[in-house]
């Protein structure tokens, strides 16, 4: 039995630290799904975000947070691709979509957390995780800016509201989009963002060397809460492994309800598989290893290099030693799925 290389995608075949394999795997459903459309269309956004996120687009500084890079939005791209192709191939007459809209979907998951990166004229912020709070509403902000330039202008009204599908800033009930086909495109997007990073191969180490130094820069770990008192989250590693089933249930809630379960759509482009819910159950299973036995030594996969403009996780080699030398919390489930626990908790933010 072969085992899963760290840097792709839930199937082993699509490396999901390369935009251009990535970017073919979607060109590939896309031309399934609307040949003879040209994916020309697609070029762009995907070269576009590569610039984003290596530091070469016009007004921006490259990604500085290690957990939320590239691979993390391309990842989350692969998956909005393939639950839009359920949805169109399981619609039977109902919601569906067309090439406009697929390639708008493809946009909106490629710049979801455009919110976390840095202008070159900030001078509030050192790293882009200072924004954890508000990366949402700063992402649909930069696609009201960028979606003109695709021929995609008459969605900018939309965009802002679509991509908070992804956060927790707004309950999905009240976010303002009536056309049900583009909710359902929302609800893929929230469904993708989830199943994505947590069915990484590297889910758990990720957490525990880049998601954490994140929610420290954003104030989420331990603050002051409104009395002036000490807030304090996450007291420990084994703390947060011991809550991991919790945090768990509270993204299969928020699959299962306010994103009505839409990420089983992954079965109809899988022909009957969700390599998507297979892959997270085993990493939550281990996650439950690791806290019956309290060993955080049980987390040795290396993910593949942050490739941020920061330094947010230990170099390999100083690995050990950094985690036996800082308090580190082991977060053992990605932002999406504990934001709901954790930034109702968390004290506020000035930063914006």
């Amino acid at each position: 039995m072969s085992v899963r290389r760290n840097d792709f995608d839930v199937t082993d075949q699509v490396r999901t630290t390369d935009p251009q394999a990535v970017q073919g795997e979607v060109s590939r459903i896309y031309a399934e799904l609307y040949a003879p459309a040209s994916d020309l269309e697609l070029l762009r956004p995907f070269a576009d975000a590569s610039r984003l996120y290596h530091g070469d687009f016009p007004g921006h500084r490259a990604c500085d947070t290690a957990y939320h890079n590239l691979q993390h939005v391309l990842d989350v791209t692969l998956a909005m691709a393939r639950l839009m192709d359920g949805s169109t191939r399981a619609a039977r007459g109902a919601v569906a979509f067309d090439e406009r809209l697929f390639r708008f979907g493809i946009v909106l998951a490629l710049f979801h957390d455009a919110g976390y990166i840095r202008s070159r004229h900030d001078t509030r912020a050192d790293n882009g995780a200072a924004y954890t709070r508000t990366h949402v509403s700063r992402g649909g902000r930069f696609l009201e800016r960028y979606l003109g330039d695709l021929g995609l202008a008459d969605l900018i009204p939309v965009a802002g509201p679509l991509v908070h599908f992804t956060g927790y800033e707004r309950p999905v009930a009240s976010i303002d989009i009536n056309d049900p086909t583009l909710r359902r495109l929302g609800l893929l997007l929230g469904s993708a963002d989830i199943v994505a990073q947590m069915s990484d191969r590297c889910y758990l180490e990720k957490c525990r060397d880049r998601l954490y130094p994140e929610f420290v820069v954003g104030g989420i770990a331990a603050g002051r809460d409104a009395d002036g008192q000490p807030n304090v989250l996450f007291a420990s590693a084994e703390d947060l492994v011991v809550k991991t089933p919790g945090f768990y249930q509270v993204a299969s809630r928020r699959l299962e309800h306010d994103l009505e379960g839409v990420y089983r759509l992954a079965e109809p482009h899988f022909r009957g598989q969700n390599l998507y819910l297979e892959e997270l159950e085993k990493n939550i299973r281990h996650a439950e290893t690791v806290a019956e036995q309290h060993d955080l030594s049980l987390l040795r996969r290396l993910p593949p290099p942050a490739e941020t403009a920061g330094d947010a996780e230990p170099a390999p080699e100083n690995r050990q030693e950094a985690s036996a030398t800082r308090s580190m919390i082991l977060p053992t489930c990605a932002l999406d799925s504990i934001s709901a626990c954790a930034l109702e908790a968390a004290p506020s933010s000035n930063v914006e």
